[in-house]
């Protein structure tokens, strides 16, 4: 900033919007009474709720800062994973998915595969599901710590600490009902805040037709080079996020939350279509930067500057904010993910007799653990994007293949499921231990897809596959799977 008056405005600012934050937290606990309360909203989520935790939800550090960065150094091809690939896995889940998982009135992802394939997929999906969302947390805190020591000077460190500790705060009050209010909230400021900046921003690059001119070659490409090597990377770009977060805790718990399943899928569809359109900004915003911040040191970095250059101080901490609010709404929803599964599907299969207050306490000493554990990552680690996409590639490698087929293969069986995974996760890990040529996630997933059918074929007469159940054992109808718009309500 040009003066530490203005530093002092934005770190107002910022601190102001903490504490609205904690206020948030402590309305929002009145409404928690259960566990179920608390990590699903009771499933009473509205349309307008469940949209808009959904997109705040995904559109954190990874979209602002992230995919601003590697569109300022590659373009479009640099951010296929995420907005575009993420986008499309809000319309895949909204189509083929959340209709069936709300039917089942499940509480986590592991839930389904206990359901449907047995306690050895439960426990492998739950120890698969936890790590990558830490990862996913500790990239939105990295995230949250350059904003701040950009914008207002205070230590990297202190503001990665110092913002986890108040996301951990509202979320061990409010659980999920915190989650979603603050990001109703969050997405507001959040679009508030880039559509103050883009005009500015894209007027000093001179424009559209400018900004094509002057971009380097192959910055606009939406299609690599016509190689198949090149090809591969693109797919495994759309599908690590697109495919490999529809097996994931934090969108399935938005959707298991909502009111009826027709509110699952609309919300799904409207979230993904705010964000394409929202998160064209910030891949706009870094291709323009490549004009008017030409000598930026750390690209990632590419919001907070043109924040600091072309705002005034109060123009810069509201900016502040809408940056603060997309990494914090992302990071609470990332936390609550890995508690819920830790208490569902391990702590109470170890417990049986575990009451619901036991089981809402303990969901919040793991929320507690999972942040000094995302902590650890957020100070080892340092690349926000890589990071963020890093931690998809296990639900592509080793879990949508099982997950998918247990929903529309009748004939999928435990010991298909378990073998999926296994050989998903292997086929991933010997990827990228002994080549680098191709992506090691798509290579998992093939594999994964091969034992699935080789074993059902091996087994389906010996284990015959049982039947798609809810929560209570009741034998569920097929019928209106698919989330075709205006389908009818079904309140379960």
């Amino acid at each position: 900033m040009e003066n530490e008056s203005e530093s002092v405005i934005i770190a107002v600012g910022v601190g102001i919007y903490m504490v609205a934050l904690l206020a948030v937290g402590y309305f929002a606990s009145r409404r928690v009474h259960s566990s179920v309360d608390f990590v699903i909203a009771g499933r009473r989520l509205p349309l307008w709720l469940c949209t808009a935790t959904l997109f705040a939800t995904w559109f954190g550090g990874g979209t602002c800062l992230g995919a601003a960065g590697a569109a300022y150094n590659e373009g479009l091809l640099g951010v296929i994973a995420d907005p575009f690939g993420a986008a499309l896995c809000l319309f895949l889940a909204g189509l083929f998915y959340v209709r069936m998982l709300r039917r089942m009135r499940l509480i986590t992802l592991a839930d389904f595969f206990r359901v449907r394939f047995g306690p050895m997929a439960e426990f492998l999906s739950a120890v698969l599901t936890i790590p990558p969302f830490l990862a996913w947390t500790g990239a939105q805190f990295v995230a949250l710590g350059y904003v701040m020591h950009t914008l207002t000077g205070i230590d990297t460190t202190v503001a990665i600490v110092a913002g986890a500790l108040v996301v951990l705060v509202y979320t061990l009050m409010g659980g999920m009902w915190a989650v979603s209010i603050t990001d109703f909230f969050q997405a507001i400021i959040l679009i508030a805040g880039l559509l103050i900046l883009i005009p500015s921003v894209v007027s000093d690059a001179g424009g559209w037709a400018a900004m094509q001119a002057a971009l380097p070659e192959g910055h606009l490409a939406v299609v690599p080079e016509n190689t198949f090597v090149d090809w591969t990377w693109y797919v495994e770009s759309w599908l690590i996020v697109g495919l490999g977060s529809i097996p994931s805790q934090d969108l399935l718990q938005r959707s298991l939350g909502a009111r009826d399943e027709r509110v699952a899928q609309n919300s799904a569809y409207l979230a993904g279509l705010l964000y394409v359109v929202i998160g064209a900004v910030p891949v706009l915003l870094g291709m323009a930067a490549r004009l008017v911040l030409p000598e930026i040191a750390d690209p990632e970095m590419v919001l907070p500057q043109l924040g600091i250059k072309y705002l005034s101080p109060v123009g810069a901490a509201l900016f502040v904010g809408a940056l603060v609010s997309a990494i914090m709404s992302s990071a609470d929803s990332a936390l609550l993910a890995p508690a819920t599964v830790f208490t569902e599907n391990m702590l109470k299969r170890w417990k049986p007799s575990i009451t619901p207050a036991q089981e809402l306490r303990a969901t919040r000493w793991a929320l507690v653990v999972a942040v000094g554990v995302s902590l650890a990552f957020a100070l080892w680690f340092q690349n926000v994007y890589k990071l963020m996409i890093d931690s998809m590639a296990v639900g592509l490698a080793a879990l949508i293949v099982p997950f998918t087929a247990g929903i529309y293969w009748k004939r999928a069986n435990a010991p298909a499921a378990v073998a999926s995974i296994v050989f998903g996760l292997a086929g991933w890990g010997v990827a990228l231990a002994v080549q680098s040529t191709y992506p090691a996630a798509l290579l998992g997933a093939i594999v994964s897809l091969a034992a699935l059918f080789i074993v059902v074929r091996a087994t389906g007469k010996k284990t015959p596959a049982e039947p798609l159940r809810d929560m209570e054992g009741r034998e569920l109808r097929y019928a209106d799977r698919l989330g075709v718009l205006f389908g009818r309500r079904v309140a379960v």
